[in-house]
């Protein structure tokens, strides 16, 4: 079975979809109507903007987000996915893969939910750390054990694990689980404690977004970050996208459940390869590659 798999935020690079934008006519209908959805020139700031530029949330989540749906329209009768997935945002990149949301709600979607996550990341000093080498059950019991908002937020494959948190809780923990043994417990370059109980403020928003928005029923099951179980309805969909912002991304818990379920072959669609190096870290018997 093929299942598709769309990147997160922190794919982003300067000049992202331009290649798509000169060799497809159907690529640029798409941008054209994106840039007219957003109210200004997101393809300005892809193709010929800065890195710093590509880092606000506000941009850098539907960039991602236009970068892998439009890639994956132009791929024809070629893409036919029996399951799809996504890394945080790129829930909504696999929502449109499988016909749950067209795509100019899915980008108005996704604006809404960036600009939401934007103002939550203002309202308090914020972050994320990526810890490596260590078990997920010590690191979880060491944010359990360092005061203040600090979880597990990202479980991005076995041995790495982003922590998410208040910039103080996140500092005593990374001093905490480096004494444990941690190969590595890095502060990120972030905006934001993403996945997290700060992100409560944007999740109000986004769960009205959500209820404004026509679902459809999905061609082929998604596997949501929430459960890392398959998902086939409509109303449970939603619940879970609106759960998403302050609930842990079970990445490696969803890949390895849909290998389970009888996925044999991943195609990452998106910019860059991350998920590609954290599918050899989850399961190497797996078949992978991908369009980027």
């Amino acid at each position: 079975m093929k299942a598709y798999i769309f990147p997160g935020q922190g794919a982003q690079f300067s000049g992202m979809g331009l290649e798509l934008f000169e060799k497809s006519s159907l690529a640029q209908e798409y941008f054209n109507q994106a840039n007219d959805i957003l109210g200004f020139s997101i393809t300005d700031i892809m193709f010929e903007g800065m890195p710093e530029d590509l880092k606000q949330t506000k941009v850098t989540q539907p960039a991602i987000f236009l970068h892998s749906v439009i890639l994956a329209k132009t791929l024809g009768e070629d893409f036919k996915p029996d399951m799809v997935a996504g890394h945080s945002l790129g829930e909504f990149s696999a929502l449109v893969a499988n016909n749950t949301l067209d795509f100019s709600a899915a980008l108005q979607l996704v604006s809404q939910r960036a600009l939401a996550m934007q103002t939550a990341c203002e309202l308090k000093p914020s972050t994320m750390a990526a810890v490596l080498g260590l078990e997920d059950q010590l690191v979880e019991k060491i944010c359990q054990e360092t005061p203040g908002i600090v979880v597990a937020a990202n479980y991005n494959c076995p041995g790495q694990l982003v922590i998410s948190g208040e910039v103080d809780a996140i500092n005593k923990a990374c001093e905490k689980l480096s004494e444990a043994g941690a190969r590595r417990a890095l502060v990120l370059p972030v905006g934001g404690a993403f996945h997290s109980p700060l992100m409560e403020p944007a999740q109000d928003e986004l769960a009205t977004a959500i209820e404004n928005t026509t679902f459809n029923e999905p061609t082929c099951p998604i596997y949501q970050n929430v459960t890392a179980n398959a998902v086939t309805t409509a109303s449970e969909i939603k619940k879970n996208l609106m759960a998403q912002l302050t609930a842990p991304v079970k990445w490696t818990q969803t890949i390895q459940q849909m290998i389970a379920d009888g996925g044999t072959e991943f195609i990452e669609v998106g910019p860059g390869k991350v998920l590609q190096g954290l599918m050899r870290k989850i399961d190497r018997s797996v078949n992978t590659n991908g369009y980027s």
